[in-house]
């Protein structure tokens, strides 16, 4: 099944044990090869908004699934990563969002938010950290992307050598000046 299938209730009963599953196998597979994951709640938005959030995911590189929250305690569980205290944020309508950087999906449900409450975030799972309720959405925000820290790094390990040469650059002519000084002295 595609990560685009909406799970209704109705199709979910219709699923034969085997499909269901699968469906939990492809989600063990998808929590075991992903650090990044946000559980968020989508209900209350309507067709449209659902579109457009789903387009800008995939405009970004981020993957974005409806799944049921059973299949998931069961995927998570099945890979080590079910927690007491993600256990709470698995009811409702919960729609999976899953990328290679940190806090991009944070950043898109920012951005997409606007002024409104939905889609709510209920958790996330970064480096096997917890973020748990939709006031942690700010703290996702701001964290650094991986590529971002290694630049900053980078720039302090640059830094002192700059100043270095820098200083060496500018009081170049006052070490000369001081040794032709030395020098006429001498004579």
């Amino acid at each position: 099944y595609s990560w685009n299938l909406i799970l209704t209730a109705k199709f979910i009963k219709s699923m034969t044990r085997a499909e269901k599953q699968a469906t939990i196998d492809s989600l063990k597979d998808t929590f075991a090869s992903n650090t990044y994951f946000y559980f968020t709640d989508t209900s209350g938005l309507n067709v449209e908004d659902i579109s457009k959030l789903r387009r800008i995911c995939f405009e970004k590189g981020i993957q974005i699934q409806v799944a049921k929250n059973t299949f998931i305690r069961k995927a998570l569980d099945s890979c080590g990563k079910l927690s007491n205290e993600i256990e709470p944020a698995l009811h409702g309508t919960t729609a999976l969002m899953i990328s290679e950087t940190g806090n991009l999906p944070a950043k898109v449900l920012k951005d997409f938010r606007g002024d409104k409450d939905k889609p709510v975030l209920k958790a996330a799972s970064i480096d096997s950290a917890l973020f748990i309720g939709d006031n942690q959405l700010a703290a996702l925000v701001a964290l650094k992307s991986k590529n971002e820290l290694i630049g900053d790094v980078i720039g302090l390990l640059q830094s002192p050598a700059k100043n270095v040469i820098s200083a060496l650059k500018s009081s170049s002519n006052k070490i000369a000046g001081l040794v032709k000084a030395l020098e006429e002295r001498n004579n």
